[in-house]
């Protein structure tokens, strides 16, 4: 399948946990559509470029099946893995990459190793330079992601070992899903759990993309970014109130409605105004991206899915969340390119 629009310089791919035809009569659920309906979904809404997800051993059939049939592609795919536990588990994904014909694997690994012990910078550069080894012999680049519950949680960290890597003279692949950071942004709580609660009201961390010296700018400043995704977040939002932890808290809120939910499909009230960090963090990749002629960011994807600390139980159309992400997202390069054509795009923005 060729891309959808030749001036688009990057793939477009929607997560196929995302890939949900939700409603008020039908909830955002765990129990998902089959692969074939999500692939549906995806190429007919004709604002993807390709399907975002990794397969298991066994739905492979399935996958291939529907990559042929829709001809839609799956460019990437992520998973989750604890060191020390899921060692066996990621070196099969990578093969499983391979074979389904996917050239990025987005790696998430938790903060803390299978022993109990926080993993070390040392421990995170070493697993990264022997991933990258195990996959770039398959043609699978690692893509090591931005995310909660893992170790670059703890933002302070994420340079540092960038810098480490690449001093080696390999490339550090990240992939940059502000949500995960924009989410937490005036809200103390979430900041003490990323360790820099002090950094950020003493101003020398700076969350907000919108601020000069931002933590995404320094990030993709790094010329690190390979793969940006957008998911919606309102910084400070509500917990996910219609969904409850075994232990009765409520869910993390790391997802807010791209747009308006209809009176019943939200939990919340909605304000446009707040989804403008997500959408200034792609505008900034794309920025970069521009002025860069070595910029190595190649992949997008959107990602409103439907696990508890996202979606769960909301009552709006997962799905077409999706495709108001995948038009913003095409369309804010149209805005970029037009003003970088008349000289008024600059990195860092002035």
């Amino acid at each position: 399948m060729k891309p959808i629009d030749p001036d688009f310089p990057f793939l477009l791919g929607c997560n196929g946990r995302g890939a949900q035809a939700s409603s008020m009569s039908r909830p955002v659920s765990l129990e998902e559509h089959s692969i074939d309906e999500q692939f549906r979904l995806v190429k007919e809404s004709g604002v993807f470029d390709y399907f975002d997800r990794i397969p298991l051993r066994s739905n492979i059939d399935d996958y291939r099946k529907a990559i042929e049939k829709y001809d839609l592609p799956v460019h990437t795919a992520s998973w989750f893995y604890m060191l020390g536990r899921d060692d066996a588990l990621l070196s099969d994904n990578l093969k499983i990459c391979a074979e389904i014909g996917a050239k990025a694997h987005n790696i998430m690994t938790f903060t803390h190793h299978a022993q109990g012990h926080v993993l070390s910078d040392q421990e995170i550069i070493d697993h990264y330079l022997q991933v990258y080894d195990e996959g770039m012999k398959q043609g699978v680049a690692p893509v090591f992601e931005l995310h909660v519950n893992m170790w670059n949680e703890s933002y302070a960290r994420v340079t540092p070992i960038a810098k480490a890597i690449q001093s080696r003279g390999i490339p550090f692949n990240f992939n940059v899903d502000y949500s995960h950071v924009a989410f937490k942004i005036g809200n103390p709580e979430e900041l003490d759990i990323s360790e820099c609660r002090e950094a950020v009201e003493s101003g020398q961390m700076k969350l907000d993309p919108f601020e000069p010296g931002s933590l995404l700018e320094e990030w993709l400043s790094l010329n690190m970014v390979t793969w940006t995704q957008l998911r919606t977040v309102g910084p400070n939002q509500p917990k996910n109130l219609w969904y409850k932890n075994e232990d009765g808290s409520y869910a993390r809120g790391i997802q807010y409605p791209m747009t308006r939910p209809a009176p019943g499909e939200w939990h919340s009230q909605w304000h446009a105004y707040l989804l403008e960090p997500s959408k200034e963090a792609i505008r900034m990749a794309m920025r970069y991206h521009i002025t860069h002629p070595n910029s190595p960011l190649r992949y997008i994807t959107t990602e409103m899915i439907n696990l508890p600390d996202y979606g769960l139980a909301a009552k709006y159309n997962l799905f077409e969340q999706n495709v108001a992400c995948a038009k913003f997202i095409r369309q804010a390069w149209k805005e970029i390119k037009a003003l970088h054509a008349a000289g008024l795009v600059t990195w860092p923005a002035v």
